[in-house]
């Protein structure tokens, strides 16, 4: 990600929710924005919040099998993060997301959280926790995941 400064939004899409994270304009803190409720009119809902939000750019979480493949999942992921590129000015990441979810439950579960009360907040916990790779990535100087291009996009 070029910019060095400017919030960023992590997503984490999912059937069911999709977890959205957020960080400051100066990069420092990742925190969870909002769970969305799956559906057909998830890209436009992602498209809103990065308008509303001014992000600069929106990292998705790619879920790579954990031999680093790309299997359906990872797939499908990707066309959906293709509709959300093809709604917004802004670059689009794919992220490699795999143990993030699990990082979510240690977190929950290490501040209190039963599995029942934390099914609410655990996406967008598994966003923070996608989003907070990429700002550690980004302070050393590296880049981490793949950049969707808009003919990729679009095509």
């Amino acid at each position: 990600m070029a910019e060095n400064q400017g919030v960023i939004l992590a997503i984490d899409l999912g059937s069911v929710r999709v977890g959205v994270a957020a960080c400051d304009a100066g990069r420092v803190l990742a925190y969870p924005l909002d769970t969305l409720p799956g559906g057909e009119d998830v890209a436009r809902r992602v498209a809103d919040l990065v308008a509303d939000t001014g992000a600069v750019a929106l990292v998705v979480g790619y879920p790579l099998a954990l031999d680093g493949s790309a299997g359906i999942a990872a797939t499908k992921i990707e066309a959906q993060a293709r509709e959300v590129a093809a709604l917004v000015d802004v670059p689009v990441w794919l992220v490699d997301e795999r143990m993030s979810t699990a990082q979510a439950h240690r977190r929950l579960r290490a501040s209190g959280r039963t599995a029942k009360t934390a099914r609410s907040v655990i996406d967008a916990q598994s966003a923070v926790g996608i989003l907070e790779s990429v700002l550690r990535a980004s302070e050393t100087g590296h880049a981490l995941g793949r950049k969707l291009e808009m003919e990729e996009a679009n095509g």
